[in-house]
């Protein structure tokens, strides 16, 4: 807790807050031009953009929206939500009204590939364009994704975050960093710029944790949207559909959605297997995605 404290101290907000359906966004406003608008990475932040110079040369183009995405930078990250890349597209989306912002260009990186994809899917009067850098676009076996399992688990990960992992992060750091900038060495300036500190507190751990499981999840979902586009098959679609319902049990805000995928899988093929079993599961979801 104090040094969370202290790295806020060293690094304070330089943007600006809203309030957004009971969240305050933190979001960096710079130069004049036609809309820009950037999110970035897991583990990062707006910051990441200034740090790395991009906003300097942006803004004298384009006005740069650079917002921290829920639980990075300055943005919070409430519980009981589940903060997948569609509701972070809604929060962003209804943001960018609020700021007056119409269609803009959308940048995102890493992560913010699976916002920006979501946001010109449900807000398409949002983006005029998109630029999606470095994405995650289909589910994958990730080593990652077990290791930082425990950090996204409540209780435990709220004690891992808050005890030991701010300090073995820290210590990882370096090593992460030269990861990623290979096979380039490691800007100074960025080095200089970015707050690390501020990446290393426990929320931003968490979140961070929340956020290699969400990705696999979010892709494996859009890959059987897709696949459900095409399928032609009344049996083919009824089981995709009880196969994406049963991929939406980790999101308690997708309990409509789930009845209702499991209502036309149930139209289209009563008796099948895979269905019976999505609805089966759906009955022991304490959301009550069936009846």
């Amino acid at each position: 807790w104090r040094a969370a404290r202290k790295a806020e101290r060293r690094w304070p907000a330089k943007g600006r807050f809203i309030e957004v359906a009971g969240v305050r966004p933190h979001y960096l406003d710079r130069g004049s031009g036609p809309p820009l608008v950037l999110l970035h990475g897991n583990g990062a932040m707006a910051a990441d953009f200034e740090a790395s110079g991009l906003i300097d040369r942006l803004e004298l183009s384009f006005r740069v929206i650079a917002i921290d995405r829920p639980g990075f930078g300055y943005s919070a990250r409430p519980r009981g939500r589940s903060w997948n890349a569609q509701q972070q597209a809604y929060l962003i989306g209804d943001a960018l009204r609020h700021i007056g912002i119409g269609r803009a260009i959308v940048l995102g990186h890493s992560w913010g590939t699976l916002v920006a994809l979501e946001l010109a899917l449900e807000r398409p009067q949002c983006v005029a364009a998109l630029v999606l850098v470095s994405g995650y676009y289909f589910p994958s076996i990730r080593s990652d994704v077990a290791l930082t399992l425990p950090q996204a688990t409540p209780l435990l990960g709220d004690i891992l975050n808050h005890t030991i992992m701010p300090a073995l992060a820290k210590h990882a750091a370096p090593f992460m960093l030269r990861k990623i900038f290979a096979p380039r060495g490691v800007p100074a300036r960025f080095t200089a710029a970015f707050p690390m500190d501020l990446a290393l507190r426990p929320k931003s751990l968490h979140a961070s944790a929340r956020e290699e499981f969400l990705a696999v999840d979010d892709a494996l979902i859009r890959l059987l949207e897709r696949a459900l586009s095409q399928a032609d098959d009344g049996r083919d679609r009824a089981r995709l559909l009880a196969r994406l319902a049963r991929e939406l049990l980790s999101d308690p805000l997708a309990a409509n959605r789930r009845r209702d995928l499991i209502d036309q899988a149930v139209a289209l093929a009563p008796r099948d297997a895979d269905v019976l079993d999505a609805r089966l599961h759906a009955l022991w979801d304490p959301d009550g995605a069936a009846d």
